[in-house]
């Protein structure tokens, strides 16, 4: 059984960094993607970034260029470096992985709040 865990999360200024990190429990595994996606009160569970193992990686447009996802394959985690925070980056942001297998597993999500 797989169990993601995020962390890194909290309250930041406008214009501050955060980073989040995901560890995905268990062994032997083989994954196609790991990513986050963020769900803002009211709205929408939305894509934030993805990345393959072999280091590719897709954003949405709101976070091109302020944020950056990256891994660690052998310690299987993920990261979200977010940088220039804005308050419309507020949500609880979700960990997602997707095997090989294509069983997909969703993190306990992390609050992320963007305020002055």
């Amino acid at each position: 059984q797989v169990q993601l865990v995020e962390s890194g999360g909290g309250l930041v200024q406008p214009g501050g960094s955060l980073r989040l990190s995901c560890v995905a429990s268990g062994s032997g595994f083989s994954f196609v993607a790991m990513g986050w996606y963020r769900q803002a009160p009211g709205k929408q569970r939305e894509l934030v970034a993805t990345i393959t193992p072999g280091g590719s990686r897709n954003y949405a447009e709101s976070v091109k260029g302020r944020f950056a996802i990256s891994s660690d394959n052998a310690k299987n985690t993920v990261y979200l470096q977010m940088n220039s925070l804005k308050p419309e980056d507020t949500a609880v942001y979700y960990c997602k992985l997707v095997l090989v297998t294509y069983s997909t597993y969703w993190g306990q999500g992390t609050q992320v709040t963007v305020s002055s």
